[in-house]
């Protein structure tokens, strides 16, 4: 612009060139800075010895030249590997001022392992990384993390890991920075190739495992009975978790003397011996912990049994409840508290709860000798069905407008209730795992039904938490279910959100491809919603690749399918979809109107949501046309009057606006890193909802365009 300046100073993440501007611009960054990441969990009370152990990381910490330390901790299940880090790592907390990273890669426990991409994408969120900025590919995102973490002093736990193949990615390059990976395995690839100071943990020894059992029972009992104690010790395998097991129950038998306690051990030893092999992990456990088992009442036992199905790391008293077949969660609380006192179940946190290893496979060898494989299928059949319904109530928080599928009955179980999206996306993230976990066990169990589903109605949280590798897993594994049932309403949807990932990831044929699909299915089951909605995919294709006319068929065929089957969102997105199609022609005039049309629809279905984006295209085509209103009721100069334009309710529109943390504009780019919620509005097939939660990071672009674009000074300029 003549007359004007156009320099810059300072520092700033983003800068918007505006040529005239009517009102003012408030700019805040679109995120909090998170606080340092200080992951590392509860330490162990009770923790004995391992005095040369320790010495040993203390020594490689002291040493540190500046090029890093890489340990590895080795030893067999039980020995306390995690318990021995922890302790560790809490006492030199404070010599990694930047913070320190935990994960349980769940190595050696129930459901797929944690890959190493999975890992880097939790550890990049924790350091601050937007969601949407997280590369795609493992080496990638590997980049990005040994790149935030150089320079800085950080200690990174890697707990339970199965192999070198998923540690090295994780590992940071960088001076300052000291990593610790636990493991069943010996890691030689790591020794070898990494130079990583391997420490091997064994059974305590005798000294140390009797010194832990008078800590819990009482140094008393102990120093009236050493050579009994001694004996409990050893049939425990000088294990740290079997000590506790019996000493817990110890405890609750005060008059029992430790001789009397150890011909009981003993008879429970010879009783199993049949059961040991030299492959067995178990074996220098199982008497210790069927001793304790033993002892439960039936109810505790059956409690013990069931939870051992659970398919993830951890649980909640919720999904506890399904597996118990319980509607009293208060009951269904005692008994997890009271296995959790008897030491066969560890609390996490407040209402989690996890199951060791080793506990776990005890449980399920006694889910055989006890339990029918029927009520062990009911079981499993209870909890996956209430991860379903449960991530389907949160999609009507987050998604009320999303795809629907009939679900599975619900019967007694307890299922949440969601107030608001921010509540469901916190559910959705603290249960994502499981959710992975549970689809898995949904597979393997033969459950197709649940296994195709739950990836439709968990579909909108993985894409809106930027999950994209797991999004398009669960959609893959979801189809190959569907096929396998020969459920053309489950491959058709699985489908329709595989021809999204591939779209997001540049893949346009075979993106096309599963939009057909979709489309040849939904129109088999009378869907209306998918084959609208894949029409509509199907034609942004074809318009980003300049097949105009294929894309105007596509959107007129969607439209119709829309308004047959009375579904206003799909339709007023159509309609959004053909009003940018004709403003690619240069036919503003015709994109005004049915952008006009459009916002009409969304405003009366009260979808404020839809009534912010659709604006976006509206003032484009009408700053085209020079249409900047400058009243409610007549044209500017030079202009005929403009049409009749939907209302907006000022006050909605400007909470609405206000909610966001910041004022952007929607990119011009078809490889934006969202693909629905970064990408231009006539992309997206808008299943959000219009709950704050979902939309607070979206809404404001529609002020920003109107007001950057000089279209209008307020909402009250705009025509009624």
């Amino acid at each position: 612009m003549q007359g004007s300046s156009n320099e810059f100073t300072g520092d700033a993440d983003s800068v918007v060139q505006i040529g005239t501007m009517h009102g003012s611009i408030n700019l805040t960054p679109l995120t909090r800075a998170l606080p340092l990441p200080r992951q590392l969990p509860p330490p162990v009370g009770g923790f004995v010895n391992r005095a040369e152990s320790l010495a040993t990381l203390d020594r490689l910490l002291a040493a540190e030249s500046g090029t890093g330390v890489l340990s590895a901790i080795a030893g067999p299940p039980g020995v306390g590997k995690t318990a021995f880090v922890v302790h560790w790592a809490h006492r030199v907390r404070d010599r990694f001022p930047d913070g320190d990273l935990y994960i349980d890669l769940g190595g050696y426990g129930p459901g797929a392992r944690l890959s190493a991409g999975q890992a880097l994408d939790s550890f990049l969120r924790a350091l601050n990384v937007p969601k949407e900025s997280i590369p795609a590919t493992l080496a990638e995102r590997a980049s990005l993390f040994r790149s935030l973490v150089s320079g800085r002093r950080m200690l990174v736990v890697l707990d339970n890991a199965a192999d070198t193949a998923t540690v090295r990615p994780l590992l940071p390059a960088s001076r300052g920075c000291f990593a610790l990976i636990t493991s069943r395995s010996s890691l030689s690839g790591l020794v070898t190739r990494e130079g990583a100071a391997r420490v091997t943990l064994d059974v305590l020894s005798a000294s140390d495992a009797i010194e832990l059992l008078g800590q819990v029972i009482g140094t008393a009992r102990v120093t009236a009975e050493p050579q009994a104690a001694a004996r409990v010790a050893e049939l425990c395998g000088h294990l740290p978790l079997a000590l506790r097991v019996v000493a817990e129950r110890a405890i609750g038998r005060p008059q029992l003397a430790l001789a009397d306690l150890v011909a009981e051990l003993e008879v429970e030893q010879h009783r199993l011996d049949s059961l040991a092999s030299s492959e067995d992990e178990l074996s220098d456990v199982r008497a210790a912990f069927s001793w304790s088992y033993r002892a439960l009442s039936p109810e505790l036992q059956r409690a013990f049994r069931l939870l051992g199905l659970h398919p993830g790391q951890e649980f909640s008293t919720e999904a506890a409840l399904a597996l118990l077949n319980s509607t009293d969660q208060r009951a269904t609380q005692r008994l997890l508290d009271a296995l959790s006192t008897t030491h066969l179940l560890q609390t996490v946190s407040a209402g989690r709860y996890r199951l060791h290893d080793l506990l776990r496979a005890y449980a399920k060898e006694r889910l055989r000798a006890e339990t029918s494989a029927r009520d062990q299928a009911l079981a499993v059949r209870r909890g996956l069905s209430w991860y379903l319904l449960t991530a389907d109530t949160g999609r009507r928080a987050i998604l009320p407008s999303s795809h629907e599928v009939p679900l599975v009955p619900r019967e007694q179980l307890v299922i949440p209730v969601f107030d608001n999206a921010e509540a469901a996306m916190g559910w959705f993230e603290v249960e994502r795992l499981n959710i992975l976990a549970a689809l898995d066990q949904a597979t393997d169990t033969g459950q197709y039904d649940i296994a195709w589903k739950l990836p439709v109605v968990a579909d909108g949280f993985f894409e809106l938490h930027s999950y994209w590798m797991e999004w398009e897993k669960i959609h893959r594994t979801g189809a190959e279910a569907a096929r396998v049932l020969g459920d053309r309403l489950g491959e058709a949807s699985n489908l329709f959100a595989l021809g999204d990932a591939d779209w997001r990831g540049g893949r346009r044929e075979s993106a096309i491809a599963n939009y057909e699909s979709a489309i040849s299915y939904a129109r088999q089951t009378d869907d209306t919603w998918l084959t609208g909605f894949s029409l509509r995919g199907l034609g942004l294709i074809h318009e980003e690749m300049s097949n105009r006319e294929k894309a105007h068929n596509c959107f007129q065929a969607a439209l119709e399918v829309f308004r047959a089957g009375g579904l206003r969102r799909g339709e007023g997105m159509t309609l959004l979809s053909l009003g940018e199609h004709a403003a690619l022609l240069g036919h503003f005039d015709q994109a005004a109107q049915l952008g006009a049309d459009a916002v009409r629809i969304f405003v009366k279905i009260n979808d404020e949501w839809s009534q912010a984006w659709g604006t976006l295209p509206l003032a484009r085509a009408l700053k085209e046309l020079g249409r900047g209103p400058r009243s409610p009721t007549n044209g500017t100069a030079g202009h005929s009057p403009s049409p009749a334009w939907p209302s907006f309710r000022t006050s909605e529109a400007a909470a609405s606006a206000s909610s966001s943390s910041t004022i952007c504009s929607a990119p011009e780019q078809r490889n934006a890193p969202s693909c629905r919620c970064s990408q231009p509005p006539w992309k997206r097939r808008a299943s959000t909802g219009t709950s704050d939660g979902a939309r607070s990071a979206e809404t404001v672009p529609f002020l920003a365009s109107l007001r950057l674009a000089g279209t209008f000074t307020s909402w009250n300029a705009y025509p009624a």
